[in-house]
């Protein structure tokens, strides 16, 4: 008898503010769309947003994308580091300039905390270059002990500057 796989429907959040985030962003998608056993099920738009903690650095453009995968939590992480030091990611300033960030959002309706992963994304609900586009893929999804995506969202925004641009136009 054939093994059963099960998959999990995965949000991925997509940052980049250096050498050309929209190019990154497009690379990103290609390489998450080529990950074994994952399929990507939905993207947002693209959104130019200011940078969080460290100010003195260009703008970021952000998406979320929903994944189907039957790849473990761990392994999707793997794979989304991989990705980001092919695109030249270098981990250094904490929330510094960066040409790939790829973080696991949710994980179905995971709640893990370890030493390599926090599932949901330990700060997701206070942002709203991640929140935004969430909303526009999911809006009525609530994470696991913050509250609906919508409503966090709105909150969010309130407070940090978060605009939808076209991803054309950053070529």
């Amino acid at each position: 008898m054939p093994e059963m796989s099960t998959t999990t429907r995965a949000y991925v959040g997509l940052g980049s503010n250096i050498e050309s985030p929209g190019a990154q962003l497009g690379r990103a998608l290609e390489a998450l769309a080529a990950l074994p056993h994952t399929r990507i099920l939905a993207r947002s738009s693209f959104y130019r947003t200011a940078p969080v903690g460290f100010g003195d650095q260009p703008d970021f453009v952000n998406a979320v994308v929903l994944v189907d995968t039957s790849l473990s939590a761990h392994a999707l992480l793997a794979a989304l580091l991989a990705i980001e030091r092919a695109q030249g990611r270098v981990r250094g300033m904490p929330n510094g300039p960066r040409t790939l960030d790829l973080d696991i959002l949710l994980y179905d309706d995971l709640v893990l905390r370890d030493s390599e992963l926090t599932l949901p994304h330990p700060r997701m609900h206070e942002r709203a270059f991640v929140l935004v586009p969430l909303a526009e893929l999911a809006p009525d999804l609530v994470v696991p002990g913050r509250g609906v995506v919508r409503e966090l969202a709105w909150r969010s925004a309130a407070h940090q500057m978060v605009e939808r641009i076209d991803a054309d136009s950053l070529a």
